[in-house]
């Protein structure tokens, strides 16, 4: 599981959909979240949070060029590759903060990964979870 700590810096609510924009250092993260109104109430500009996402919701990109519809854009270089059968998981590194991605074992073939390459790591907004909680 990615780990990390932010602020949110601003809130989109309506109804029971709100889109919530943390701030991760000088990262934009954008988390969707669904729920009951009430429920949307407790979050707060300014507020600590924890976020949270798979490693499995972590897609890669290489040599990413155009429009994307992906708000969260980790632009990272890659520390470590551990190759499995069927997945790899790959760790890496933006500005001071790591961060693990598993794919296929195919797509890491095909997209000939290397420690030291620079990869974008890729994660929609609804995969990401907030959790109240202090800045580490």
């Amino acid at each position: 599981m990615n780990k990390f700590s932010g602020k949110i810096a601003a809130i989109d609510a309506y109804g029971s959909v709100a889109v919530v924009d943390v701030m991760v250092g000088s990262h934009c993260f954008t988390a969707t979240l669904m729920g009951a109104a009430d429920q949307l109430e407790v979050w707060r500009s300014g507020q600590a949070v924890n976020l949270l996402f798979k490693e499995t919701e972590v897609a890669l990109a290489k040599n990413l060029s155009g429009q994307i519809s992906l708000r969260n854009r980790m632009p990272s270089i890659i520390t470590s590759i551990e190759y499995g059968q069927l997945l790899t998981r790959v760790v890496m590194r933006m500005d001071g903060l790591d961060l693990s991605s598993v794919i296929t074992t195919r797509s890491a073939r095909s997209l000939t990964l290397a420690v030291g390459d620079q990869v974008e790591g890729l994660v929609k907004s609804n995969e990401m979870s907030l959790f109240a909680g202090d800045v580490l």
